[in-house]
């Protein structure tokens, strides 16, 4: 069944959108990334203007974000202290990213930006959850465990001024330290339609030191209330939210979330971060595809 985009000017099958969306939300739920990292490039290989897709995507990862906090903050795994912080920055950062979302549209390079951050992003991102994931496996097999992890935040974080007690997370540090993260998080998430919880949870686990029991909870309710704000950004700056697609998409992304938690806690976390890591850096080779052979149909998106 097809379904028309107004806003991304085609015609796209309803139930390849709301799959997306459902795939979105176990990721979500499994994994505290949001998901939209894999919803945008899918949606641009599936032919949606990247433009539309990033905006569009931003709003659906809202959905999800909301089942998968319900279900963390059942179990105690949301710091909402830490989280507030982190909405705070968020929202400055979708400001900031607006600015840059306008100024690379008017140059005409928007796609390429949004094409160039995901290709870098995501191998990085990947490449380093898969070296951790194997060196994971081969400790399980050989029986050999790994050194454990200290759990400190970066010294750079220590040197901070105006510490707080973030009693949930465990931690006493600087309030800008999880504010920069959530400024850099709004403008990922405005330039990209990315929840930016695949950059945040490395990120509060290695950079602030976070107890890892609340570090998936906490970046779902920062990416909730950030992508809230990028979807009004966008919708009153860029008007490229298709609400079609949004709507097809938080359709299979609410369910999504609730069986991607319940995922999570049945499937071996080794084989889980494995399967992610191959899973990013297949996009990301694709995306780096897309940046070097010319399509066979040329548009341009540009204000009326």
């Amino acid at each position: 069944m097809d379904v028309y985009l107004p806003i991304a000017n085609l015609a796209v099958n309803l139930l390849v959108i709301v799959g997306l969306g459902a795939l979105t939300g176990i990721l979500s739920g499994m994994f505290g990334v949001g998901g939209g990292f894999l919803t945008t490039p899918l949606l641009i290989f599936y032919g949606v203007p990247p433009t539309v897709a990033a905006a569009s995507a931003a709003s659906q990862v809202t959905g999800a974000s909301v089942s998968g906090v319900i279900a963390h903050s059942k179990r105690g795994g949301v710091d909402y202290q830490m989280g507030a912080v982190m909405v705070a920055g968020g929202i400055v950062g979708t400001g900031i990213g607006a600015l840059l979302f306008n100024l690379f549209t008017a140059l005409g390079q928007i796609d390429t930006l949004i094409n160039v951050l995901y290709v870098g992003l995501l191998g990085s991102i990947g490449t380093f959850m898969a070296r951790d994931a194997w060196r994971a496996l081969q400790a399980q097999r050989t029986g050999v465990p790994l050194p454990a992890r200290k759990r400190r935040h970066h010294p750079l974080v220590a040197n901070l001024p105006m510490r707080w007690r973030f009693y949930r997370s465990g931690l006493y540090i600087s309030p800008l330290a999880p504010l920069l993260l959530g400024v850099l998080t709004g403008i990922l998430t405005m330039l990209m339609g990315i929840g930016g919880g695949f950059v945040l949870v490395p990120a509060m686990l290695y950079i602030l030191g976070m107890s890892a029991n609340v570090v998936v909870g906490t970046s779902l309710f920062q990416i909730l209330f950030t992508t809230i704000a990028t979807t009004l950004m966008h919708a009153m700056t860029t008007h490229a939210v298709d609400i079609v697609l949004a709507v097809l998409l938080l359709f299979g992304s609410v369910t999504g979330a609730q069986l991607g938690a319940r995922l999570a806690l049945k499937v071996p976390p080794e084989r889980l971060r494995m399967a992610l890591a191959i899973l990013v850096l297949l996009v990301a080779f694709r995306m780096a595809l897309g940046l070097t052979y010319r399509p066979e149909a040329i548009y341009t998106l540009a204000p009326l």
